[in-house]
């Protein structure tokens, strides 16, 4: 599933819309779009003949904002692609197209999920926004010690299940937790109460880290990720333990343990993240 350096690498993909004008939306799936009074979206409601002031993200979340106070929400979801296309151009899959935008210039955005686990949160007004945003918690590139600490110090789950709880950090999931925790020689399966205060920094100091790398080589493409312009990631290639069970540490070469952990395969070196 997209975690926040794919939904980053897609936000930054989506810049040319800024300035540009919907000329028309269709929903080519009713349950694809949720408004935010639970009535049937409209053309209205998927930012049909507004303006597009700029583009925002909270962890997993993309949000596009109108000139006028609309926003729509996008969630990728685990094979959601958000793609731009020329005026004439057709899409490489024309399959499971579930929403599909026109702008002023002719140019086309479509969004394709054929899992369906995705989708589309029509907002009125930056207001609803942020109390969609309240449920969750700082963007992990804006990961401070002293919060992670006052959210999970007291906590018997697992330092890996911390991570992977939205609600306490966004846009951390298990292919960044995996590697975060590997990169602060921390056990996933540790208490969060036992994580020493010194451990904080540098645990919050490696997600960012992570993170940030993830971003620069445009994210994670292990299946079907691909930014706007179709373009797939490479920060796959610098994972040192996600997807790597029994191959070797990187560091120690001994071989990465692999077990399902908060309900996620997770994978560790016990030598190193003792």
């Amino acid at each position: 599933m997209p975690e926040l350096p794919e939904v980053e690498s897609v936000r930054r993909s989506l810049l040319p819309l800024v300035g540009r004008t919907v000329s028309r939306a269709t929903l080519l799936r009713a349950d694809f779009c949720t408004t935010h009074y639970a009535k049937r979206a409209k053309p209205r409601d998927l930012l049909e003949g507004a303006a597009i002031t700029q583009l925002s993200r909270r962890g997993k979340q993309l949000a596009i904002h109108a000139r006028d106070g609309r926003i729509l929400v996008i969630h990728l979801g685990m094979t959601g692609q958000v793609l731009l296309l020329g005026p004439r151009e057709k899409p490489s899959r024309a399959d499971h197209i579930h929403a599909r935008w026109v702008l002023d210039d002719d140019s086309q955005m479509i969004f394709r999920d054929p899992r369906r686990f995705g989708g589309l949160w029509s907002l009125p007004s930056p207001e609803a926004l942020v109390g969609r945003w309240n449920d969750l918690g700082p963007d992990a590139l804006d990961i401070t010690p002293d919060h992670l600490r006052a959210a999970a110090t007291h906590s018997a789950r697992s330092i890996k299940a911390i991570l992977l709880d939205q609600s306490i950090l966004a846009g951390v999931g298990n292919i960044y937790a995996d590697e975060s925790l590997f990169g602060a020689r921390i056990r996933p399966s540790r208490p969060a109460r036992r994580i020493k205060p010194h451990e904080w920094l540098v645990l919050t100091t490696a997600i960012r880290s992570v993170l940030r790398s993830a971003i620069d080589s445009g994210g994670s493409t292990l299946r079907d990720y691909v930014n706007a312009a179709g373009q797939s990631g490479s920060a796959q290639e610098l994972h040192a333990v996600y997807g790597r069970g029994r191959k070797p540490c990187l560091i120690c070469s001994k071989p990465l343990k692999a077990r399902i952990l908060a309900q996620r395969t997770t994978v560790y070196c016990t030598f190193c993240q003792g």
